[in-house]
């Protein structure tokens, strides 16, 4: 008799707190700082529990008031933290703490700008043996990760190779989003990393300039068919891609839109135009919640775009790394006009 399974997505990586002045303000004058938690496979895991989905999140966290944070934040949405890795603190954060970042958002000419503070993360300290990986992964549907975890240190590389050989031996489904941070490591480092794991995914998640690096091309005349082709002749392990496409107008306005290829077929969805801005941090990362979303939950590819791009435009107009929609409002968002007075 078979189990059903217990976890629908469980994701990877590192969960920072995040620090930011308030409004539009720069950092070097702020006199307060907004606290929130992010980082983008912690978003995609947080919006897959917010939408209803039996989501978990694995990183490392020290056992401080600063990683109760984050566990709080995940609690709320009922995202399971059960196979976090947990150490002692030992007071000063040499073996081990929680990441930091300190993001200004953008306005009009000015685009938005990180800056990280997450040398000797916990996160970045882990190592494969720091897990069952096999049994992390009984009863789980589907495993993401994100090419920004496998940067952070080889320790990090190597924990990814043997949470995927674990989950590819169970048959659980896996996506890897080309997350590239310039901070952490060059294109060119980046593309040979993430080589590896697109050629073991089942869906593949970026943009033109993520697809332009692992192929090693420039973007010039590539449109989504070229993309799909390049992409499914270098990995013929994938059965779908999807991608955002942005257009920046300035630092408060973007044309956003999207496509998604599955099984053959490629669908490119209505775009949203002249989105404005409130934080784009984490917007991709909803694109991505909600692709998955879509896919376990056995959407039409049509109505799984159609929710992504609506939670991507959504998570623009919000502060914060983290989706604070419902599956609801999104779908509302997706089928209609939503800008009016909801009574």
């Amino acid at each position: 008799m078979n189990t059903p399974p217990t976890t629908d997505l469980l994701a990877l990586g590192e969960v920072m707190v995040r620090l930011s002045p308030p409004g539009h303000g720069r950092l070097e004058f702020a006199r307060t700082l907004e606290v929130d938690v992010g980082g983008g496979d912690y978003n995609v895991a947080y919006a897959c529990a917010r939408f209803g989905l039996r989501a978990g999140f694995v990183t490392s966290l020290p056992d401080n008031e600063v990683a109760r944070i984050i566990r709080a934040h995940a609690g709320a949405v009922g995202l399971d933290l059960r196979h976090t890795v947990s150490g002692p603190y030992d007071g000063v954060g040499k073996n081990g703490r929680v990441g930091l970042y300190f993001a200004e958002i953008g306005m009009g000419p000015r685009g938005g700008t990180a800056m990280f503070d997450r040398g000797h993360s916990s996160a970045s300290r882990m190592k494969p043996d720091d897990l069952d990986w096999d049994r992390v992964f009984t009863g789980c549907r589907w495993f993401h990760c994100g090419g920004i975890f496998p940067v952070l240190s080889e320790g990090c590389r190597e924990t990814l190779r043997a949470a995927v050989d674990a989950a590819r031996r169970l048959g659980v489904g896996f996506s890897y989003d080309l997350n590239f941070r310039s901070k952490l490591c060059t294109p060119a480092q980046a593309a040979e990393v993430n080589r590896e794991f697109a050629a073991q995914a089942d869906l593949l998640l970026g943009s033109a300039e993520g697809f332009a690096a692992l192929l090693g091309m420039g973007t010039t005349g590539m449109d989504e068919r070229a993309w799909v082709d390049g992409l499914s002749t270098a990995f013929p392990g994938l059965r779908s891609v999807a991608a955002t496409k942005r257009t920046v107008d300035s630092g408060s306005r973007h044309d956003l839109g999207g496509w998604l290829w599955r099984d053959g077929e490629l669908q490119v969805g209505r775009g949203w135009h002249d989105v404005e801005i409130e934080d784009r941090i984490g917007s991709g990362d909803a694109f991505a919640a909600g692709i998955l979303f879509g896919h376990l939950t056995g959407r039409t590819q049509e109505s799984t775009l159609a929710l992504a791009l609506a939670h991507a435009a959504l998570v623009h107009t919000t502060r914060g790394d983290t989706s604070q929609f419902t599956l609801e409002e999104v779908e509302r968002a997706a089928r209609e006009d939503v800008s009016a007075l909801q009574r």
